[in-house]
């Protein structure tokens, strides 16, 4: 079963699932607002992607933090941000196998989402 980690109220997350649920994947969702941000994964996405692809930069909550938060963010500074802004992250992440995904790309997930983990 996939885990698939965001806010259950956002759009985005809203076309994902569903998304899921057409091509019958099942998933459980982690809710960042309602089980919190896992910090341990927060950090291995942090590394593996970098916090550039984790942030959502575009979203509302990133764009209305106060630029002393955002000014020379890195990898280091980024992960108590997301702690406590949990909105600021793109959404959703995947783990599938080695792949993470990031943000909802139904091409992408298609190729992906559709192979057994280990492949």
């Amino acid at each position: 079963m996939l885990r698939v980690f965001g806010i259950r109220r956002c759009d985005t997350m809203s076309r994902a699932m569903a998304w899921l649920n057409e091509h019958q994947l099942e998933f459980h969702l982690h809710d960042y607002k309602k089980d919190g941000v896992p910090a341990d994964r927060l950090a291995g996405w942090i590394e593996r992607a970098g916090w550039r692809a984790i942030v959502n930069t575009k979203g509302t909550t990133f764009r209305k933090l106060p630029p002393e938060l955002t000014a020379d963010l890195d990898d280091v500074r980024a992960q108590p941000l997301l702690t406590e802004h949990p909105s600021a992250i793109r959404r959703p992440i995947i783990e599938h196998g080695g792949h993470l995904l990031i943000g909802f790309d139904p091409a992408h997930w298609s190729e992906i989402l559709k192979r057994k983990p280990n492949e």
